[in-house]
């Protein structure tokens, strides 16, 4: 199969499973979804238990914190060397104006990272909770039209190696 085929399937597949255009419970559980895992979010939530946390809660945030950092610098640095261009639509203009590149998904790489190092982590409710909306918050990704299931699967890849790599050098 020719990587032009392959790119034809993941266009098909994601319009699928695309909800961006239609009003309904679906549309609005997806872009609540698609906006938790935004990087300021999560960015903000740890620095805040950094700066309030006790002893378990502080240095759990700034190990997430930190590899959020430093995950963003690879998922940026993969965007801008292969530059393909998001799916067309309206919803998301603000991250298709900011980063218009979609492969791979800073969303799906955080959300997955997240939920990786809370497995390893825990306290194991949190990490259970984060292992259901990870893939949840991937999926959102690609139904609000921001983004191929391709993107997501490299996303979700880059996460969880990034997450096993920090859970063995902590």
């Amino acid at each position: 199969m020719t990587l032009q085929r392959l790119l034809d399937l993941d266009a098909r597949l994601s319009a699928r499973l695309r909800v961006a255009e239609r009003p309904g419970i679906l549309r609005t559980t997806a872009i609540f979804l698609a906006h938790s895992g935004d990087s300021w979010f999560w960015w903000a939530a740890l620095a805040w238990l950094v700066w309030r946390g006790d002893a378990f809660w502080r240095p759990w945030a700034l190990t997430m914190l930190v590899s959020i950092l430093a995950l963003a610098a690879v998922v940026l640095v993969t965007k801008f060397s292969i530059r393909r261009r998001r799916p067309e639509g309206e919803w998301g203009r603000f991250y298709r104006s900011t980063d218009p590149h979609s492969f791979p998904s800073g969303h799906a790489a955080r959300a997955i990272l997240i939920a990786v190092l809370a497995v390893g982590m825990g306290p194991a409710w949190l990490a259970a909770i984060l292992c259901l909306w990870a893939p949840l918050v991937c999926l959102a990704r690609v139904a609000m039209g921001v983004h191929y299931l391709s993107d997501i699967l490299a996303g979700a890849l880059i996460g969880a190696l990034a997450g096993a790599v920090v859970l063995m050098v902590r």
